[in-house]
């Protein structure tokens, strides 16, 4: 019971890091297209300034719970995805490094290096992350013993990629509902045609993501053995619907909200799919990692719930109450600050 408690946590816990770090990393990526000046570069740095480094902590959060709820997932996650995983360690402190030092020398060079880096450091993770998540979709050949039997362009197949595409486009369209929510002026015209011409291609790369997985995996096992699993999918086909209707409306932060919930929906979708395994094997399904086989004791998961139901809805407590005291808009006041990017 414990073992399946967690492994609704730990779905939880990366569905919550990418709707919420999703739409700064979409924002990163869509920096060198859509900001035409320093002005717009600022608004868009003061759009994600005081919301990333707290949107991040569910990544170390993520992991951590990876580490102690499932150590064996663990160990085999970074045995098999170490060269993806270093690379998006890599990227994640450039980026962080970007938002501190930008303004520190008062160049144009300067700056757009710390732009590209921005860039950089949004567009990778994002992308990674998404190929990362379906080669565990679809299976690491993973041996008997844990060791992973491959190399970092084993990660790189076609569904693989496909993944990542579908990360990267998901966190555009998030972004640019986020930016088009908190900005005003040309800037906010942009966001909002950005947000308004990603969403077929969202739609499109979902639908052929979903068909793709139909064909290369066994996602699609349970939805059949329990049919109200049908009900997580059908929670990101309502996102979608209630951000493009927002769209259409002017309510950008609904928009958002739909943006939201249609990640939460195809992260939870996954999860879904995979349990019990954590990591499936694509050499032989008797040595797939589980909740079961790959978790740590019950007195340590026992403590560990413990202490999820106290500390968890007080950071998600703290988070909301960010988020609904800094909804406002990005102004020219503002950007005067000390403080602002």
């Amino acid at each position: 019971m414990l073992e399946t408690i967690w492994f609704i946590l730990w779905g939880v816990l990366w569905a919550v890091y990418f709707m919420l770090d999703g739409f700064d990393l979409g924002l990163g990526t869509l920096l060198p297209f859509i900001a035409k000046d320093d002005r717009d570069r600022r608004v868009i740095y003061n759009a994600m300034g005081p919301f990333w480094d707290g949107n991040e902590v569910w990544l170390i959060t993520a992991g951590g719970a990876t580490f102690a709820a499932f150590p064996v997932a663990y160990a085999v996650m970074f045995n098999s995805l170490y060269s993806a995983l270093l690379l998006l360690l890599f990227a994640l402190i450039v980026r962080g490094v970007s938002f501190e030092f930008r303004n520190k020398v008062d160049s144009p060079g300067w700056r757009t290096l710390w732009d590209f880096c921005l860039f950089i450091g949004s567009f990778l993770p994002a992308l990674l992350l998404g190929v990362a998540f379906a080669n565990i979709f679809e299976g690491l050949p993973i041996d008997g013993n844990g060791n992973f039997q491959g190399g970092f362009f084993t990660l790189l197949n076609p569904y693989g990629i496909a993944g990542g595409v579908l990360f990267v486009v998901a966190f555009v369209i998030h972004g640019a509902n986020w930016l088009a929510a908190k900005s005003e002026g040309e800037i906010h015209e942009r966001a909002a045609s950005v947000a308004k011409k990603m969403w077929p291609v969202f739609l499109v790369v979902t639908v052929l993501f979903l068909a793709y997985t139909y064909v290369a995996t066994d996602l699609f096992d349970n939805y059949f053995k329990y049919p109200y699993l049908w009900m997580i999918p059908l929670l990101a086909v309502a996102g979608m619907l209630i951000s493009r209707g927002s769209m259409g409306s002017g309510n950008w932060w609904r928009a958002w909200m739909g943006s939201s919930l249609a990640i939460l929906g195809i992260t939870f979708f996954g999860v879904a799919g995979l349990y019990p395994r954590l990591l499936p094997s694509s050499i032989d399904p008797a040595f797939s990692v589980t909740a079961f086989n790959g978790s740590s004791s019950q007195l340590t998961l026992k403590i560990m719930l413990g202490v999820a139901l106290i500390m968890v809805p007080i950071v998600i407590a703290y988070q909301t109450w960010v988020y609904i005291f800094l909804r406002g808009k990005i102004t020219d006041e503002e950007l005067e600050y000390e403080e602002a990017y």
